[in-house]
């Protein structure tokens, strides 16, 4: 039986040609703090935002700047599946990356959204969070 519940944000991401000037714009607006990741041999800018999901900002060829939310799924594929069948077009194929699975796909009405399945915590990474949030 499928879930009641409603799928929750989990990031928000900026796809921008200009990286440095987003970085600049909004942190001097609302304070998100940028940390450079290093992931796969791949550099990405993630944001602080405060409270609620996580966020980032990706330097790319995009026509025009645009904000993708990322929304938690149990199964990539099932639920990118189930996205084509209400009419959905395919962006990004469900793919594997260092923190979990992705797919990008476009609603009938052209809004974007990206389904997100992240890895289990390995027991190592369960002990971090835990000790992170007792400090």
């Amino acid at each position: 039986m499928p879930s009641t519940s409603p799928n929750p944000l989990a990031h928000l991401e900026l796809h921008t040609t200009d990286l440095e000037g987003a970085r600049a714009f909004y942190s001097a607006l609302f304070g998100w703090r940028p940390e450079r990741v290093e992931a796969a041999n791949r550099s990405y800018l993630a944001l602080d935002l405060g409270e609620g999901p996580s966020g980032g900002i990706v330097e790319c060829g995009t026509e025009r700047a645009l904000w993708l939310p990322y929304v938690s799924v149990a199964d990539v594929s099932s639920v990118t599946e189930h996205a084509e069948r209400l009419g959905a077009s395919l962006l990004l194929e469900p793919r594997e990356g260092p923190a979990g699975w992705r797919s990008v796909v476009q609603a009938p009405d052209g809004g974007e959204v990206a389904l997100w399945q992240p890895k289990p915590a390995t027991p190592l990474e369960e002990t971090y969070v835990a000790s992170s949030a007792r400090r």
